[in-house]
């Protein structure tokens, strides 16, 4: 019964998922049509991939023990695919400068990515402590993903407009970040759990920042920039993204 509610909840998690990734893609439409990334930052990006590319590993059945977190690998995987695309968009249309600096940070996370796959196959020889190594890893890159939203939300403070956070998209990331969070708890699995608590936390830290200023009629102190657009873009997406 656990098992069929947990498979239930991971499908719906997936799917809630999805939208949150496709959020950006009315920004990079802008990028693209404007050929230009303006200020924005893809540090955001880049923490998401590599957040879904540990996800992934960790639940390929080397790490898992079988298939027993399929749709944690399977919605990590599409993840990796949707933040290549960004970053590669991204690439594309910006400066020698942030060029250099994207593709530094990325070869940087790779490399520890790597590393953790090597470690995991080759010196440790037990789903344990594969399963420990692993999880860890993927606790403090969803940690780091996770501090995403407080863009969004230190720009809604300052402007005193919720035009930078979008309601529906704050609530899917708490819905996206309780559902896999219940998920982790049914399977008992801490690395699940724990940085979908954080997400939670932060996707209610939205809701109420939003409802706070959605009635104030002061108007926003900055205007919306490409900038801005961006960042409500990153905080939205990823808490994502998240995603496990």
């Amino acid at each position: 019964m656990v098992t069929s509610i947990r498979v239930i909840l991971g499908i719906i998690g997936c799917a809630v998922c999805m939208l949150l990734y496709s959020a950006p893609i009315l920004t990079f439409k802008r990028v693209i049509k404007e050929a230009s990334v303006g200020e924005f930052s893809c540090i955001p990006y880049i923490l998401t991939l590599f957040s879904c590319l540990t996800y992934s590993w960790y639940g390929f059945p080397i790490v898992s023990s079988g298939w027993k977190n399929l749709t944690v690998f399977l919605i990590s995987s599409i993840g990796v695919i949707f933040e290549i695309s960004f970053i590669g968009i991204y690439l594309w249309f910006a400066p020698r400068e942030k060029k250099k600096l994207v593709i530094l940070i990325v070869s940087l996370f790779l490399a520890i990515f790597g590393m953790t796959i090597l470690i995991s196959c080759f010196i440790i020889h037990t789903h344990h402590i594969r399963k420990v190594f692993v999880g860890s890893i993927g606790v403090l890159s969803a940690m780091l993903m996770y501090s995403s939203p407080l863009v969004a939300v230190k720009q809604v403070v300052r402007t005193r407009s919720v035009e930078f956070m979008p309601f529906y998209l704050s609530l899917f990331s708490f819905l996206t970040s309780l559902i896999w969070m219940v998920y982790g708890l049914l399977g008992r699995d801490p690395y699940i759990t724990l940085p979908n608590c954080v997400g939670c936390a932060t996707g209610i830290l939205q809701l109420v920042v939003y409802c706070i200023y959605s009635r104030s009629k002061e108007r926003p102190k900055m205007q919306n920039n490409m900038g801005n657009d961006m960042e409500v873009a990153t905080s939205c997406k990823d808490t994502t993204e998240h995603k496990p």
